[in-house]
């Protein structure tokens, strides 16, 4: 038989110090959290940045993913993730619900080479006025902190970012799968496909991997109206809709 985990022993006696988390966090992101990783990621969060000092308060992608606590909280019996997979998608979830604030710090690291670290931070109001003091070059406690030369990267929405605000809730299936679509297709293909999705009203994801797989094989710029050489909005329509959705969606 598998050998049971040890339960919890208790708290000890000795004095122990608090961690501060908002009521909203109970009243109403708590509720909207459904993925264990997310939530327990979250929390480490919170606890990480009670332990700070100082204006600038904020985590980098780096120490999260060599958080051996962390990552041994994420180890989890029925999750087919290994902890660093379940940390990355609990990440993203978190980006994406608008718990964390992410900023992307570019430094040059050779004469043609560069590396882009993560931050995180927690989207309060204190949080989002220093990622806008990060962000103008406002805070004094950054010259210690960055090289001379790194430059921040304001990043753009991101695909989960966008699944979330405009289809639905993630699962680690389609997280996959829009991790494919991100190494498959060009970020403005991406965005165009997910608009037009959004504006025929067909919010899935199966419909925006036939968009992006009709333009691959079909090319997405080059068909034109025969008589005019003019695409008319009707023959626009149709370019971007897949075959297996036009029978619905034009009549």
């Amino acid at each position: 038989m598998p050998m049971q985990s040890k339960g919890f022993v208790g708290f000890p006696d000795t004095k122990m110090k608090a961690v501060k988390i908002p009521d909203f966090f109970f009243t109403d992101l708590l509720p909207m959290i459904d993925d264990l990783a997310e939530l327990k990621l979250t929390l480490h969060c919170f606890w990480l940045l009670n332990e700070q000092e100082g204006q600038l308060k904020y985590l980098r992608g780096v120490d999260l993913r060599s958080d051996e606590t962390l990552l041994r909280s994420l180890n989890l019996d029925n999750d087919l993730r290994t902890p660093q997979q379940a940390l990355a998608d609990a990440l993203e979830r978190a980006v994406a619900r608008g718990t964390l604030l992410k900023l992307e710090i570019e430094t040059r690291i050779g004469e043609n080479e560069t590396a882009v670290e993560d931050w995180y931070f927690i989207n309060t109001v204190k949080g989002r006025q220093t990622l806008a003091l990060v962000r103008q070059g406002r805070l004094e406690e950054l010259r210690h902190v960055l090289p001379d030369e790194a430059r921040l990267k304001v990043e753009r929405p991101n695909i989960f970012i966008m699944y979330e605000q405009n289809i639905g809730l993630l699962t680690p299936l389609i997280a996959d799968q829009l991790r494919d679509l991100e190494k498959s297709y060009p970020p403005d293909w991406i965005d165009e496909a997910f608009t037009i999705a959004v504006a025929n009203n067909k919010r899935s994801l199966r419909y925006i991997q036939a968009i992006l797989k009709r333009w691959e094989t079909e090319g997405k710029d080059e068909r034109t109206h025969e008589t005019s050489g003019r695409d008319t909005p009707e023959d626009r329509r149709r370019k971007y809709i897949p075959d297996e959705y036009s029978d619905v969606i034009i009549g």
